[in-house]
């Protein structure tokens, strides 16, 4: 089984959109833009690392980003058993699974961002990454502090994010050398988030949740807060309040999702942080992160020695001590009614790009090269997004 991930705030780099632009899933960016009265694509092109550090641009432009991922792995016809999303992401993994609608999910985003913003000139604070320190010693060490410092990460083993006031982290900073960190690394945040300094932020946001009022969903979510599968709408308006005041349990998500039988782990969004938390984590897992379109590649070849062969996938071939996906799916990008370009039949080869035919007035390209085995779709059917339409052998 697959889970897609989604990372948080700080995994936001300048020109983080550029690769897309050309991609036909940018197209989110306009529509995100247009629900959030903002150009998130100025954003996403230009702004420098000090504009995109600001929570409120920070936050929108990684939930859009990694909803553009999403889009185009979904062309690909690639889908999860279960996702989970790191702080932020929790909301795209909301939005991607249907519990949020895409306007609802930049709404809430935008929201959050402005809650926590305040919260943070409110309560100013900050966080700090302690590395190489078992969690009980990260907790001791915020007890000895005697202040306002407490742990709002637990990301992997060895990796644990303490969060609070400045002289908190600082007397906690210490504590932790003390009793062994390797390292303790500042944080370019502009608050102590998943720490009672956001409780401000989270009594303003509980409405907005209700007002989404989050769906039932068929693919389920491991939550922040408890490191539990929900699939039940209802049950996120406590626990998307929750998570701004309490710490993530992320190193917990990842062994829960690997304990329900998750083998494979999927990174979607910018940076790639993670997946580095996956391996630390779960060692036997298998996992790759998709951040630009060059990456999709990889994940086809990498989709294609991770899945056995069944007959609603794509089939793999063992030779030697590799396995090679040699039949891909061309599926929908789009609902409406399909047609094929008269020129495409079986056994004409296609190359990467090559439009093989319409639903409605979108074009259905193939993302993959290779000899045309068959149409699925009948010409003049109505179909779905992510529906199959063709299916190739690799050459």
């Amino acid at each position: 089984m697959l889970a897609f991930t989604f990372p948080g705030q700080g995994s936001q780099r300048p020109g983080m959109g550029r690769p897309w632009v050309d991609h036909e899933s940018w197209e989110l960016v306009g529509e995100a833009s247009e629900i959030a009265g903002r150009d998130i694509a100025a954003l996403l092109l230009d702004a420098d690392a000090e504009v995109l550090k600001d929570t409120r641009n920070a936050q929108l432009t990684t939930f859009v980003s990694s909803l553009m991922v999403l889009d185009a792995v979904e062309r690909l016809g690639i889908e999860p058993s279960f996702c989970a999303g790191h702080s932020l992401g929790e909301y795209t993994a909301l939005a991607a699974t249907g519990a949020l609608g895409f306007d609802d999910g930049v709404r809430l985003v935008i929201e959050r961002a402005a809650a926590m913003h305040e919260a943070g000139n409110e309560s100013p604070g900050t966080m700090s990454a302690v590395l190489g320190l078992d969690d009980e010693d990260v907790e001791i060490a915020c007890r000895r502090a005697d202040s306002d410092v407490w742990v709002a990460n637990y990301n992997a083993p060895g990796q644990v994010v303490i969060a609070g006031s400045i002289i908190g982290v600082a007397a906690a900073t210490e504590h932790a050398k003390a009793l062994g960190a390797k390292k303790v690394m500042a944080l370019p945040v502009s608050g102590a988030f998943h720490t009672p300094f956001m409780t401000t932020a989270r009594d303003r946001l509980r409405d907005a949740i209700a007002a989404a009022n989050p769906r039932d969903t068929e693919v389920p979510v491991v939550s922040n807060v408890d490191a539990l599968a929900h699939n039940s709408g209802s049950e996120w308006s406590s626990l998307l309040s929750a998570q701004l005041s309490s710490p993530v349990r992320w190193k917990h998500s990842l062994l829960a999702l690997s304990e329900l039988g998750v083998k494979g782990f999927v990174e979607l969004g910018p940076g790639g942080v993670l997946t580095g938390m996956v391996k630390r984590t779960v060692e036997s897992a298998s996992q790759i992160s998709v951040a630009t379109p060059d990456d999709l590649d990889k994940l086809i070849e990498w989709f294609g020695n991770f899945v056995p062969a069944t007959a609603e996938i794509p089939k793999v071939q063992h030779e030697g001590e590799h396995l090679f996906a040699v039949e891909r799916m061309v599926v929908s990008p789009g609902a409406g009614v399909f047609t094929k370009v008269k020129s495409v039949m079986n056994k004409s080869l296609i190359e990467v790009g090559h439009v093989i035919g319409h639903v409605g007035d979108s074009e259905v390209r193939s993302p993959f090269a290779g000899i045309l085995q068959s149409f699925i779709a009948v010409d003049g059917e109505r179909v779905t997004a992510h529906q199959p339409i063709a299916w190739l052998r690799s050459h």
